[in-house]
């Protein structure tokens, strides 16, 4: 896979605000932007009741540098985002697309926490004809993502 930038994916995606609120440090921490949290589930992670549990991966685990990356989706609350065997100043991503266009209107992500090697993000809801993808980010930059569901 061709490396590319986070600025260049997120200006194509339109989620460009992501850049300003990447964090630098290691602080395990969501950041969102557009217009994420605009439906169920949203602002919640995959541990919320009635999503426990329903939960599959879709897709293969895409890997950069030894990290992995996983997409997890549930047909009854949406998606979230998985890395493992992260190295800090890395996150997972979850871009969602309101038009099922693969365009990112909505996005949330988390970052690693100190003392860990992995992180997952809050579920984005991709139901309804939305779909939504996941991406590995590390020091600014686009390692790896999967396909749009």
């Amino acid at each position: 896979m061709r490396r590319r930038t986070l600025q260049t994916l997120l200006a194509a995606s339109g989620a460009a605000a992501m850049l300003a609120l990447t964090p630098v440090a290691a602080d395990a921490a969501p950041f969102s932007g557009g217009n994420y949290g605009a439906y169920g589930f949203e602002g919640q992670y995959p541990t919320v009741g009635g999503c426990t549990g329903s939960f599959r991966q879709v897709g293969p685990t895409k890997t950069a540098s030894g990290m992995s990356l996983k997409y997890f989706y549930s047909d009854r609350c949406g998606s979230y985002a998985r890395i493992d065997n992260s190295r800090n100043n890395c996150a997972a991503v979850i871009e969602r697309s309101n038009s099922g266009a693969g365009n990112a209107d909505g996005w949330v992500s988390e970052t690693v926490d100190p003392g860990i090697n992995y992180a997952y993000t809050k579920i984005g809801n991709n139901l309804s004809g939305r779909v939504s993808r996941a991406l590995l980010t590390c020091d600014g930059h686009v390692l790896a993502y999967t396909n749009w569901y």
